[in-house]
């Protein structure tokens, strides 16, 4: 019953810069954390960032210094701004959200997004 839509993906340069977001949506009492993951071909599901409802951030080593993650706690809306892309972040990215769904139970579930595809030309 809850639903996470990504968006702003797309084709960029390397260099060059790109804007997700993801709004969750549905049976939600409270979010925990939202976060990124990625999968490039050939490649597991990796981390890329997380933020918790209280706004402390996590990077991946090979994102930090040129992503940035965000949150709308109100609007339940989950950003990462990506700068300096490398033709290596070429992956579909999905995000991610802990979500409590029940007032009176307190239980966190994970839920993901869809995915979208960025894409890095070199």
């Amino acid at each position: 019953q809850v639903q996470l839509v990504e968006s702003g993906g797309g084709l960029v340069q390397a260099g060059g810069s790109l804007r997700l977001s993801c709004a969750a949506s549905g049976s939600i009492f409270s979010i925990n954390v939202m976060g990124w993951y990625r999968q490039a071909p050939g490649k597991q599901r990796e981390l890329v960032a997380v933020i918790t409802s209280g706004s402390v951030t996590n990077y991946a080593d090979a994102v930090k210094g040129r992503f940035t993650i965000s949150s709308d706690n109100a609007k339940n809306t989950v950003y990462l701004q990506m700068n300096s892309l490398k033709a290596e972040d070429t992956a579909v990215y999905y995000c991610n959200a802990d979500v409590q769904t029940r007032v009176d139970y307190q239980t966190f579930y994970r839920y993901w997004g869809q995915g979208t595809q960025v894409t890095v030309s070199s």
